[in-house]
């Protein structure tokens, strides 16, 4: 007996793309957020699946969703599933007739396509696959150039390569809805953008971050880190206005070495400005401004919708903030290309533990309700617990992703969200709660990420000498 039901109450299924595996979860939550709607996956999701499947949307919902991700490829109305072919066409066959017969008409277009994730099939055996599904009554035409609607079998064969059934494990049919947002990892890629430094964001991830903090048209989005802005750029992109500051004249002003490969200096229109340019979104540009980040310029009060920043490690940018005279014994000297004015503030060193206790607080009076907090965190992967993860009386901590950068350190994709504004009494839970105190762990991080590649090294100069002893066996 078929189960009735209207076109609000369907069940969607999302294909995920295999990378950036930790953060697609918060990203899904997020953008479902944006419309006010929960994330309900059902009693049988499992996280790290290619496949999720969803509840209690509507299309639109789902329209939201993909207009948006980079960490979706597809998504389909989902008609059957199953762990056999035998199972898919069970399901299949029980699906409402009422909610396919308006894209199965005589005078529609349609086309399958056979999507395979962990296994190549050869063009024949996708032949036999859609032939085998002659058992659901189309009656259009078929056009593979310019159907009206597209269907798809997607079949699951697990996530190990180096074990792949000779069967799916899993089966789906769907109606093709719309594909994600990963052409936007190729079309902003740092490698042809116009303005770029030593550290500029990977688009991919920029999205995500941009993502994680919803950001929308009209926000307004702030970079206290800004660099050469790839995150104003994936913001602006959203239609959010954009903003930033940075403690580097040059990155700033787009003045002295450029960081491409045969290229001496940068050109006269290198410049963030320029970047936002390039992507057709200047008019989002607010201005980014020579700034401290431990001495903030702003005024009292809620300012930002968003702040997105990814801060300095000591590794291959400087973590640095303004001194005084008096501190110069602990200066840090300008850049050999520092072409700023005859004045040079003194430069001193700014823990990372300072750094992230500067950013909360920040983010605590400046950001509106409900706004969000998205940064990096360091972390020497041997030593990490939650309790490293800074906190603020005032921000709730949403998500906490990791991207393994080597077998000892990786970096975390911290997301909070301001639940309250600052008062007097957190000053002093600050001071008395333990929770609250910054970990001073993190100023180590430079120190710990060089010693793991020391110890790499020295390791590779043993097994060498060991093969040489033994006479290369």
């Amino acid at each position: 007996m078929a189960i009735h039901c209207s076109r609000t109450c369907l069940q969607y299924l999302i294909h995920l793309a295999h990378d950036n595996v930790d953060f697609r979860l918060p990203e899904i939550r997020a953008l479902l957020s944006l419309r006010g709607k929960p994330f309900d996956p059902g009693e049988s999701f499992k996280e790290k699946s290619p496949f999720w499947r969803l509840n209690g949307l509507s299309e639109e919902d789902v329209n939201s969703i993909m207009a948006r991700t980079v960490c979706a490829k597809s998504a389909f109305e989902l008609w059957g599933h199953g762990r056999t072919h035998i199972e898919l066409r069970t399901s299949l066959l029980k699906y409402p007739t009422e909610n396919m017969s308006p894209f199965l008409q005589k005078d529609s277009t349609y086309k399958i396509n056979v999507y395979t994730f962990n296994k190549t099939l050869e063009f024949e055996d996708r032949i036999k696959k859609i032939d085998a599904m002659e058992y659901l009554s189309f009656e259009g035409r078929v056009n593979l150039r310019n159907p009206k609607h597209i269907f798809c079998l997607l079949e699951d064969y697990g996530t190990d390569p180096n074990d792949i059934p000779d069967e799916p494990l899993y089966i789906y049919f769907g109606r093709w809805i719309a594909d994600g947002q990963r052409e936007l990892i190729r079309s902003h890629s740092v490698k042809n953008r116009h303005f770029i430094g030593n550290t500029s964001m990977d688009a991919g991830l920029s999205f995500i971050m941009a993502n994680h903090a919803r950001v929308k048209a009209y926000d307004l989005v702030y970079d206290p880190f800004v660099g050469t802005g790839s995150l104003l750029v994936a913001c602006s992109h959203f239609g959010a206005y954009v903003c930033g500051t940075d403690i580097d004249y040059n990155t700033i002003h787009g003045i002295g070495k450029a960081s491409r490969k045969n290229q001496k200096w940068r050109g006269p229109d290198e410049n963030i400005r320029a970047n936002l340019r390039q992507y057709g979104s200047e008019k989002l540009y607010v201005d980014v401004l020579v700034s401290d980040a431990s001495k903030p310029i702003w005024r009292d009060g809620v300012l930002f919708d968003a702040i997105i920043t990814d801060p300095p490690y000591g590794i291959r940018e400087s973590t640095r903030r303004t001194g005084s005279q008096k501190d110069s014994v602990n200066s840090v000297k300008p850049s050999e290309d520092y072409v700023g004015d005859s004045h040079v503030p003194v430069s001193m060193a700014y823990h990372l533990s300072d750094i992230f206790t500067d950013l909360l607080n920040f983010s605590a009076h400046h950001l509106v309700i409900g706004g969000r907090l998205v940064y990096w965190l360091p972390i020497y992967r041997p030593e990490y617990c939650e309790e490293m993860v800074p906190l603020n009386a005032c921000l709730r901590l949403v998500s906490n992703c990791e991207q393994t950068l080597s077998s000892h350190t990786s970096r975390r994709l911290i997301t909070m969200e301001k639940i309250k504004e600052p008062e007097e009494t957190d000053v002093l839970a600050h001071l008395s709660d333990p929770h609250f105190s910054p970990y001073q762990g993190h100023n180590a991080f430079r120190e710990k990420y060089f010693s793991g590649i020391s110890k790499r090294t020295l390791t590779g100069k043993e097994e060498t000498n060991k093969i040489a002893t033994n006479g290369g066996e």
